[in-house]
């Protein structure tokens, strides 16, 4: 029994997709294990490192005890680091966690031969029963429920599965956040989900356990005093319970410090008017909301087990928008059972038309444990054999479809999600049969040109975007194009300096030199800043570092919402010290210099 407590350094590591992120479960796992919490380190990482320095850092470190948190986007790493971890610490135990080993440890456990142990499911009694064992010399492995160990002559060994945890049993993950400034904080309230969606692992287990609503409000205070950036909750569906989720939402917008961001995951469908009515009071950019739609095929939506109205779910959007508060994502998935290419652009041009902050396309996961995992060969699912086991094709879309929507998806990102052409995009949605068409065509022509293989700059990505304008519209309107151009290059530098006071002048702005002692006079008129600024300046030029001003030959907010040409000139003052805390541009303020003497 002595030998197992020469286990006495444990490293949990976690490895992020980026660097933003923050790993929630290896923080658990160690303040479960608090009997020998002093032994447990814990170490993160992102996929954008390169394996052999992580390596070397692990290895530095010498533990007796390495447990990785498993997930698609880090296992593939994991794998290749886990081999070269065992020749160079042969004594050192290998184990894994997670949703991506869980399923079939066994297969995993053949196919890895470095890896010494598994936990399967919820880990936190499981880890600590192995510190018990490796650090405390107590009990045997085959007494741990919820493991996959190797025995000693190589053979395998799965025990029985362990019951579900009490979610009050688990302590709060988080003691100092001074490791994790500036980064996104995750923390659940409850596990398990009500709904039975056949691509998602949560499916298989609808019953939800929630944490004591006094415990989640004390832990959620915590956040709220050290005012961090965001808060992002891992629960499932969020408002599947409608006490709680209020009770929740009560107590941010009583607390609320002003600062903290909460990010929640939600069935838009389940939303209550007294939700609803509590949401539209909240302090902007206090909340934001990630609703799934999937698919606005209705047959799609059957055969994948998701019950919800397109309906309400545009209903319930567009309440949530007329508060003007919070930041709306939707969710999109291509590859589904009875979504071809037609169908799917139907689903993307429904979900465009509710106007949400962010459209996340993505692409089916075939995920290992799940509903559609067993239902594959039904359905002519193709997908591919190594995580994320991203769909290839169907019986209803080819892979030559999958790779054009590789494309929208990439301009819905680049374009949309980034929130860097908002006027652009309304202006040239006008000039297009549906959005889907737009970022297929512009697609089209980043393919066409190389784009996709060059990491552009942002005005790169205007710069593009002009020109592929600019040759649409010849091959359309012919000379009639030439007034749409001059009015979109207008409509991006309005875009460029809602986000920022740009320290060089786009090669497409207009000359500004005519305006420039209007302008200078302006900055010195304390009168006129008072005007618009209603009491608010204490210093003149101070103030003039957080403002831009722009002379525009069009009115823009017509233009852009039109898709015309509106003759009529503006002027706009960017404001940067007050910035929309949903979109974070800069406050605009038009000046009624209309007519001036220039």
């Amino acid at each position: 029994m002595a030998e197992w407590r020469l286990f006495v350094k444990i490293l949990l590591v976690g490895i992020n997709a980026k660097y933003i992120h923050s790993n929630l479960a290896i923080r658990s796992l160690r303040n479960y294990a608090s009997p020998y919490k002093e032994s447990i380190s814990l170490a993160e990482y992102t996929i954008n490192q390169y394996t052999n320095d992580i390596l070397t850092d692990i290895y530095k470190q010498k533990p007796d005890f390495i447990g990785f948190s498993c997930y698609i986007w880090n296992f593939e790493m994991i794998k290749k680091l886990g081999r070269e971890m065992k020749k160079v610490l042969p004594h050192t135990s290998l184990w894994l966690g997670g949703p991506e080993v869980s399923y079939d440890p066994l297969e995993v456990m053949e196919e890895q031969p470095w890896i010494d142990g598994i936990m399967c499911g919820e880990g936190e009694e499981t880890f600590l029963e192995l510190m018990y064992h490796y650090i405390g010399g107590r009990g045997v492995l085959q007494d741990i429920r919820g493991i996959c160990y190797r025995r000693e002559d190589g053979s395998k060994k799965l025990t029985f599965p362990r019951k579900e945890m009490d979610m009050d049993a688990i302590p709060f993950p988080y003691e100092e956040l001074a490791s994790l400034e500036n980064k996104i904080i995750y923390y659940e309230s409850g596990r398990g989900c009500p709904y039975s969606c056949s691509y998602c692992l949560s499916s298989e287990n609808k019953k939800v356990r929630f944490r004591d609503l006094s415990r989640v409000k004390e832990e959620l205070s915590f956040f709220l005093q050290h005012k961090v950036p965001q808060v992002k909750f891992v629960d499932r569906t969020f408002n599947c319970n409608h006490h709680h989720a209020m009770e929740i939402w009560r107590f941010l917008k009583e607390n609320d410090n002003g600062e903290t961001n909460f990010h929640f995951e939600i069935a838009g469908e389940l939303l209550k008017e007294e939700e609803l009515a509590l949401l539209n009071t909240l302090r902007e950019g206090l909340v934001q909301l990630e609703i799934g739609v999937q698919s606005a095929n209705e047959v799609t939506l059957d055969a994948i087990r998701r019950k919800m109205s397109l309906d309400r779910i545009r209903e319930v959007v567009d309440r949530i928008q007329k508060g003007k508060n919070i930041h709306i994502h939707l969710d999109l998935i291509a590859g589904l059972p009875y979504e071809d290419y037609s169908s799917f652009k139907a689903s993307f041009n429904e979900v465009y038309s509710m106007k949400p902050d962010q459209l996340q396309l993505g692409f089916l996961k075939v995920l290992k444990g799940s509903y559609l995992y067993q239902e594959k060969e039904k359905w002519g699912i193709v997908y591919q054999e190594e995580p994320p086991y991203e769909v290839l094709y169907t019986d209803w879309i080819s892979f030559d479809e999958i790779l054009l929507l590789k494309q929208v998806e990439s301009m819905t990102e680049i374009y949309y999600n980034s929130g860097q052409f908002e006027y652009t995009l309304t202006y040239l949605m006008h000039f297009f049969e549906t959005p889907f068409d737009f970022f297929m065509e512009l697609g089209n022509f980043y393919e066409q040109k190389g784009l996709f293989s060059l990491n552009s700059s942002r005005m790169g990505r205007y710069e593009a975007l002009l020109e592929f304008f600019e040759a649409n519209r010849r091959e359309k309107a012919g000379e009639e194009s030439e007034k749409d151009v001059e009015t979109l290059k207008q409509l991006m530098v309005h875009d460029l300096y809602c986000r920022e006071k740009l320290k060089s002048r786009p090669a497409f702005a207009d000359p500004c030199e005519q305006y420039k002692k209007l302008y200078q006079d302006f900055y010195r008129d304390r009168d006129k800043l008072e005007k618009y600024f209603e009491g608010q300046i204490s210093d003149a030029q101070e103030i003039k570092g957080s403002l831009h001003i722009e002379h525009y030959p069009v009115d823009l907010y017509r233009s852009a919402e039109h898709g015309i040409t509106v003759s009529e000139e503006q002027f706009i003052l960017y404001d940067y010290k007050h910035r929309n805390p949903l979109n974070k541009q800069a406050r605009q303020i038009q000046l009624d210099w209309k007519g001036c003497d220039c």
